[in-house]
């Protein structure tokens, strides 16, 4: 029997989400199909460019990987992946979406072709700093703080590689397209700080990204796979208590907002019993949260992913994240106020897309692991106590959608998805049974497994691409799937009225270097202070004294 209260306060009962069953198409007894990608000239003159600029390629790789720039403030990596592409041949123009850190780069041949697009990161993680090609946890840049010691940034997600692969398949497709006279315009997008999920997605709501006619996008990985599977969407969102500060030694009457911050912690975690299905996701960090522990923190932030199966479902649970935290305030006599700095849709997949694209890394064959590479993955494998079965070493099946959607990572390339048939792909750079976000990965990014993977991802990428200019009929069946998908359903933006994107305020020298002026005409600047007016605490009425 069914409970009437286990339904969705925000929807009737027999209401059906459009946005995941956008995601599945007929798949029983799938069999992949093959034959899809086709031997021309010009793939063979995009993958010799690749070959005839393996060390350009892998060098960009490694000098991203050397700057390990963290999300908004990717200075010298954005302008080192530009300069890669204006060598060859593209127009590059800072400051796309009022980023200074992104960039559009856009190669034409001909008129009346399509438009692809390729999408470049190269933001590194914080805390994830490792010499690169060593086998155990050895961080490059150490923080010696006697009383906070920690490690500096690191591309532990491969961005470094991400961008340099695209840059470099985006290249190919540009020589290709003009020794062989294929109509085409390839805009290539550096985006910034997609660790925080908001270059892209920002940027899409601006109206970037209109246009294209497919979109190809990859990820490092451990493995070398595609799929049409989806992810989840997310908000992000950061919760600021206020309380009012004082002597630790002297606690009556001050309000601490870590308190608050910790009960907050504390409450979410009941959600997950009931609150939180098998789709869902809530991970948060403390990222603001004192000092020193005899003053009293005034202020203290509390950061949420929130992420599921869809945008409407990421609002229920949102919701009651939200009700939490005016829970704790009220306990703590604290206040508190909460900002949205991302949100994305899940991804829509397509199915024809991710075909070709397998069909083009099958003939292909998989990353040229040396014996290098090899050892580095069994060292690091030994080290986190995994089996030491190295790198991954062949092309995975294409396999369909698990039917129940069972949650997992999100990307601001979802929003993408939605307005351009969008493909994305995965190559092992990571040894078996690691995971990203880890310094295993920044370990191998630019070392020799990363070499590797950069050349064998720019291949596929370029490949498909090339695919999509000589096969107008492959192209035109991807873009009728795409309709086919989004009939009935409207993109819109998942991030609030009035959103200003975070921004971090250039050096004057990168400014000078990409002809920007600060701030851009879309944010606020300098960003409204946090500042507590809260008073003390009352203790009641005066005791008077005994006699």
């Amino acid at each position: 029997m069914c409970d009437p209260h286990d339904q969705h306060e925000h929807e009737p009962p027999t209401a059906t989400d459009p946005v995941p069953a956008a995601a599945h198409l007929a798949a029983s007894a799938y069999v992949p199909p093959t034959g899809l990608a086709r031997d021309s000239p010009a793939k063979t003159t995009a993958l010799d460019w690749i070959g005839e600029h393996t060390d350009r390629i892998t060098g960009l790789n490694a000098e991203i990987w050397d700057n390990a720039e963290l999300s908004l403030r990717e200075w010298k990596s954005s302008l080192a992946q530009a300069a890669f592409l204006e060598q060859a041949g593209f127009q590059v123009e800072f400051g796309t979406a009022g980023f200074p850190t992104a960039f559009t780069a856009t190669y034409s041949y001909g008129t009346g072709g399509p438009v692809l697009g390729f999408s470049g990161e190269y933001d590194a993680l914080p805390g994830l700093s490792q010499r690169s090609g060593v086998g155990h946890h050895d961080p490059r840049e150490y923080v010696h703080d006697p009383f906070a010691p920690g490690y500096g940034p690191g591309h532990g997600c491969g961005h470094c590689a991400l961008g340099t692969a695209a840059a470099a398949a985006a290249a190919a497709v540009a020589r290709a397209a003009e020794r062989h006279r294929l109509p085409v315009t390839v805009r290539f997008f550096g985006s910034t700080a997609e660790e925080n999920l908001i270059g892209k997605t920002y940027a899409v709501s601006q109206g970037v990204y209109d246009g294209l006619d497919a979109f190809l996008d990859w990820h490092p990985s451990t493995s070398n796979a595609t799929g049409w599977r989806s992810g989840t969407a997310m908000t992000a969102v950061t919760f600021a208590f206020l309380g009012v500060a004082g002597h630790g030694g002297h606690p009556l009457g001050n309000k601490s907002a870590l308190d608050a911050a910790v009960m907050m912690a504390t409450l979410s975690e009941f959600l997950r019993e009931e609150s939180l299905a098998h789709s869902g996701r809530l991970h948060w960090v403390i990222n603001n949260g004192g000092d020193i522990p005899n003053v009293t923190p005034e202020i203290a932030e509390i950061s949420y992913y929130v992420r599921e199966g869809s945008p409407a479902r990421v609002q229920v649970l949102l919701d009651k994240v939200i009700a939490v935290s005016e829970a704790a305030a009220k306990a703590s006599r604290t206040s508190v106020r909460h900002r949205v700095t991302a949100a994305c849709w899940n991804q829509l997949p397509s199915r024809a897309f991710a075909e070709l694209m397998h069909d083009n890394m099958r003939q292909l064959g998989p990353p040229e692991f040396t014996d290098e590479a090899q050892r580095l993955a069994r060292d690091l494998q030994e080290s986190l106590g995994l089996p030491p079965k190295g790198l991954h070493t062949e092309i995975a099946e294409l396999a369909p959608p698990n039917p129940v959607f069972l949650g997992g990572g999100s990307t601001d390339v979802a929003d993408i998805s939605w307005n351009v048939p969008t493909v994305s792909m995965g190559a092992a750079l990571a040894p078996i049974g690691t995971k990203l976000h880890t310094w295993a990965v920044t370990s191998c990014a630019a070392a020799a497994p990363g070499r590797a993977t950069v050349i064998a991802a720019a291949r596929y990428l370029a490949a498909t691409a090339i695919d999509l200019l000589t096969q107008p009929d492959r192209l035109a069946s991807i873009k009728d799937e795409f309709r086919l998908r989004t009939e009935g359903i409207e993109w819109r933006t998942a991030l609030p009225d009035g959103y200003e994107p975070p921004m971090y305020e250039p050096p004057q020298w990168f400014l000078d270097r990409t002809g920007q002026t600060w701030p851009p005409d879309n944010i606020t600047w300098p960003p409204r202070r946090v500042v507590s007016q809260e008073k003390f605490s009352s203790l009641g009425p005066e005791l008077a004294p005994q006699e």
